[in-house]
């Protein structure tokens, strides 16, 4: 599957995102794949996306042809993703179910974001998610956690604990490979604090 990460730190968030995508048994490496940055930009927010290697091209698509998607907050980011299910449904060819009992249909989508507001994930049903400190998705997503709890109260920076974080999910879970991209962005203060 994958190990993405957000990290949010004095005043930076970060997010970093192995590069191997894997089908079943049979793995496509980043030597093989020209488009193995599991991070995408929109606007000045970047999406690092887990699960079925579908939802990147889908995303991008989307996110060309929505130029003005917000995600600047948790509500932003819910009120996009909540329009973006009739699309992924209608144009895309979603399948939205999951388990018989779930309350509302699933987007398929676990993803998260980090921008100038904050870090976020977003989840199949459209959760959103916003952290204080850190967090990961992906199969490499407990050793990530791990690690990164570990070293968060060092004198480490946002992109220290993501490279902390990925490399420990990289080395330990064998749906993830190397190299890893990683990304920052300056916090907005909000309300004297970043």
């Amino acid at each position: 599957m994958t190990t993405i990460v957000v990290v949010r730190k004095n005043g930076v968030a970060a997010i970093a995102a192995d590069s191997l995508t894997t089908f079943g048994d049979m793995r496509l490496s980043s030597d093989f794949d020209v488009a193995h940055d599991k991070i995408m930009r929109c606007g000045d927010s970047y999406l690092g996306l887990a699960g079925s290697a579908a939802h990147q091209l889908v995303l991008e698509n989307l996110i060309a042809r929505n130029a003005k998607m917000k995600l600047g907050s948790r509500a932003d980011i819910y009120e996009s993703f909540r329009k973006m299910h009739p699309v992924l449904k209608e144009e895309c060819f979603l399948n939205p179910k999951e388990e018989e009992d779930d309350p509302y249909e699933s987007s398929q989508i676990t993803a998260l974001i980090a921008n100038p507001s904050g870090i976020f994930g977003v989840f199949s049903m459209r959760e959103i998610f916003e952290y204080k400190k850190f967090w990961a998705i992906g199969s490499g997503r407990e050793y990530a956690l791990g690690a990164m709890h570990t070293v968060y109260d060092q004198d480490l920076s946002a992109e220290e604990i993501a490279r902390i974080g990925i490399e420990a999910g990289i080395a330990f879970d064998i749906n993830s490979a190397l190299p890893a991209s990683l990304y920052t962005v300056k916090l907005k203060k909000k309300h004297g604090t970043a």
